[in-house]
């Protein structure tokens, strides 16, 4: 009886002082988000663009500006699972120069800036054309939030679920994912003037893929901008 007492006793114990760790921990972790989202959302806080040279890099401010608003919308919203990363892809550079950039919101870093495929029907140079139906091989404009990584035949790739009806949300279906390919490289630009092509998706760097997905896979927003004024005018995001 009484062993089984001291054991009674001994779980009443072990109860209430997880139940006061967790507490511990709630009490810890709430100002923490509640501040990261704070300081996300007040952009006039913090001069990102300015104090990471983006527009030396060649990401134009407006670009960056649609980016910020659609991210605070998505946000709000609940879509997004990771907040401390923003990836732009601006196609509307050539493809021969860095327009993937990925930025740390919480350290206010550029954590990459390489090159990035469009899809081989969007244009040869820029991407011009864009789809958001099935073998269409066009890039899809727009705001994604990142999904799971998993082993394809392009090795470790990024699920990407478009978030916009109409220019985007038939990214999971049609396999749009970030993957690498040997024809993403600094080498082939320089030879031909411009990167090779994928079918849709935008491809990485080989040598930088595994570390750009792995800083933005899990819920944080990818957005990818163009020039164009069905995207531009119909867009709920940056309207």
């Amino acid at each position: 009886m009484q062993k089984k007492n001291l054991i009674l006793s001994l779980l009443s114990f072990i109860v209430i002082l997880t139940s006061s760790f967790a507490n511990k921990i709630k009490s810890v972790a709430k100002p923490v988000l509640s501040t990261t989202k704070a300081m996300i959302i007040d952009t006039g806080k913090f001069n990102l663009y300015d104090s990471l040279h983006l527009e030396i890099k060649g990401l134009n401010r407006h670009v960056f500006d649609y980016a910020i608003q659609g991210y605070q919308q998505l946000l709000q919203l609940g879509h997004l699972k990771k907040l401390n990363t923003l990836s732009i892809i601006d196609f509307s550079m050539p493809s021969k120069v860095k327009r993937l950039f990925v930025l740390d919101l919480v350290h206010f870093k550029l954590l990459f800036n390489t090159y990035v495929a469009h899809g081989r029907n969007s244009g040869i140079q820029a991407a011009t054309a864009f789809s958001n139906q099935p073998e269409s091989f066009k890039s899809s404009l727009g705001f994604y939030s990142t999904e799971n990584i998993y082993n394809g035949k392009h090795g470790s790739s990024l699920q990407l679920n478009g978030l916009e009806k109409g220019f985007n949300d038939n990214a999971l279906s049609r396999g749009i994912v970030m993957h690498a390919v040997n024809y993403v490289d600094e080498d082939v630009a320089k030879a031909q003037g411009y990167i090779g092509r994928s079918l849709g998706c935008p491809a990485v760097p080989e040598k930088l893929h595994a570390a750009i997905i792995g800083a933005i896979a899990n819920g944080s927003c990818l957005f990818m901008y163009a020039n164009d004024q069905n995207y531009l005018t119909h867009s709920h995001f940056i309207n």
